[in-house]
């Protein structure tokens, strides 16, 4: 019973003309979706278990599938949508909590689709970045508030710096909600660029730790894999207490996916569930977090800056204050769109505020207090193009963090079902026979790629400005105008109307 209650989702169109019985559709489902049946002599189909994850219209030699969504559904009703139906009977059949994967899916405002660019005309030239030099290196770290001299000479005595070719990171995706070929993808991509990418709270592999000056290592509530080691060998430390698809509550790895080198890299017995509590239970207050963030500067003899990450919510301006004045280097913020391997449903779509209100809040809150120089601030949550690291960037971020945009670089098509562990494209799953279907070298290559062309973007939409740098970029807001947005919504981003 439960979801039996409703007409399968999708469906399998299987044209019996092209369909030639090879069964690679079969071997390629994890779902076991496709069965051949020697008594009638074709491939059928149970669409009861179909996540439309495309693995089998992808490779089917003939073009012979196609998955639909059906067209069979309840009787419409604007307040009683098929979908909280169906979880509604979902959860009177188990009497469990919803479990999602990925980003929010909800039709809620996406506010860089409502955030337009300023180009330069006549008074102020564009710039070709083809022919002109256009710097889109950051460094990330404490700055100085102004130029320091000692006997004539300028003193350039810096905190610890992350240096990154362009504005972009791998977030943090652990090892255990993704596979070793994943990371292994990430690791060879960000050194390639010459960007970082972020362990999770997994632990770090110990095939990884060659790319560590290009890892940010991450201590979660749970400590999973957290040892002086792991910390030395990343450039730098992330300490996550919140991200955005699930504020205010911890991770959740089910023991499924804890086995052979992902219990002994989290340090935990195989099949036991990782949970991390939702608080860290040594942080209960702003001096609390300051004595974790620089007991870890020196556990690393404050050779590494130390990143606080947090969810994206309602008073995220005050709190970023806080863990300013904590002495972190870093502030992550993570927005309510922000990708999970699992989360409650009910928490990743209805907890949280858009990455892109909550920036913008904190960028002037730190500028109001004069301590924006003191941090500086990696924002994530659907960052989806050039354009929206453009426009974060603009809005007063350093950087961004993708993860989803990485993914589906390497396959991912979305099909929502990571926690599963059944990713018939390799990347969220533990399965040996899965795992393998993700090449490290394919998948580090499009990583450079989609990287490389963001870049070259990046340049040009700058040149269009008539901006030459990241730094000239960052937190400069009269270049960016709103369309359909309301006075509040304006004055929260700080930025005007298109036509104004």
């Amino acid at each position: 019973m439960g979801v039996d209650f409703i007409y399968p989702e999708f469906e399998v169109v299987r044209n019996e003309n092209r369909c030639i019985a090879c069964r690679v559709c079969e071997r390629q489902c994890a779902n076991e979706v496709h069965a051949y049946s020697p008594e009638r002599g074709l491939m059928i189909s149970d669409e009861t278990k179909c996540v439309n994850c495309q693995r089998c219209v992808s490779l089917c030699p003939t073009r012979a599938l196609k998955i639909v969504k059906s067209d069979c559904t309840l009787r419409e009703n604007a307040n009683w949508q098929t979908e909280t139906i169906r979880e509604i009977y979902e959860q009177a059949g188990s009497g469990g909590v919803l479990l999602s994967s990925m980003g929010n899916p909800k039709p809620l405002p996406v506010y860089w689709d409502k955030i337009l660019i300023n180009a330069s005309q006549v008074t102020n030239p564009s710039i070709d970045p083809l022919r002109e030099p256009m710097e889109t290196r950051v460094f990330l770290g404490k700055k100085p508030d102004r130029i320091l001299r000692e006997h004539g000479q300028l003193l350039c005595d810096l905190p610890p710096q992350l240096s990154l070719s362009m504005p972009v990171m791998f977030s943090a995706m652990s090892y255990g909600s993704i596979s070793y070929n994943a990371h292994a993808s990430l690791a060879r991509a960000a050194t390639e660029l010459g960007i970082l990418y972020n362990t999770g709270e997994g632990g770090l592999h110990e095939d990884f730790y060659p790319y560590g000056p290009n890892t940010i290592v991450q201590v979660a509530s749970g400590r999973f894999g957290v040892h002086e080691d792991y910390l030395e060998a990343g450039a730098a430390i992330e300490i996550k207490i919140g991200q955005g698809a699930k504020p205010g509550i911890g991770g959740h790895l089910p023991g499924t996916k804890i086995v052979g080198d992902v219990s002994r890299t989290r340090m935990i017995p195989e099949g036991s569930d990782a949970i991390s509590p939702a608080p860290h239970h040594d942080i209960y207050s702003i001096e609390d977090l300051r004595q974790l963030v620089f007991s870890l500067k020196e556990a690393t003899q404050y050779r590494k800056p130390v990143i606080v990450k947090v969810a994206a919510v309602h008073n995220i301006a005050a709190i970023a204050s806080g863990i300013a004045r904590s002495g972190a280097d870093i502030i992550a913020i993570d927005g309510f769109r922000g990708g999970t391997g699992a989360a409650p449903t009910r928490i990743r779509d209805n907890v949280g505020i858009p990455i892109e209100l909550a920036l913008a809040a904190v960028d002037q809150r730190l500028r109001d207090e004069g301590i924006r120089n003191s941090v500086s601030l990696v924002v994530g949550g659907s960052i989806r193009s050039a354009s929206d690291v453009v426009k974060a960037i603009a809005l007063g971020a350093d950087a961004c963090y993708i993860a989803t945009a990485a993914l589906l670089a390497l396959g991912c098509h979305l099909c929502r079902t990571c926690h599963t562990g059944k990713c018939n494209w390799g990347i969220a799953t533990q399965r040996p026979d899965l795992v393998k279907r993700l090449n490290p070298e394919i998948g580090s290559t499009r990583l450079i790629h989609l990287m490389t062309a963001w870049r070259h973007e990046i340049m040009e939409l700058m040149g269009g400005m008539g901006i030459n740098s990241i730094e000239s970029l960052r937190g400069n807001r009269l270049m960016l105008r709103g369309v359909g947005l309301t006075e509040k919504e304006l004055e929260i981003l700080g930025i005007s109307h298109a036509g104004e």
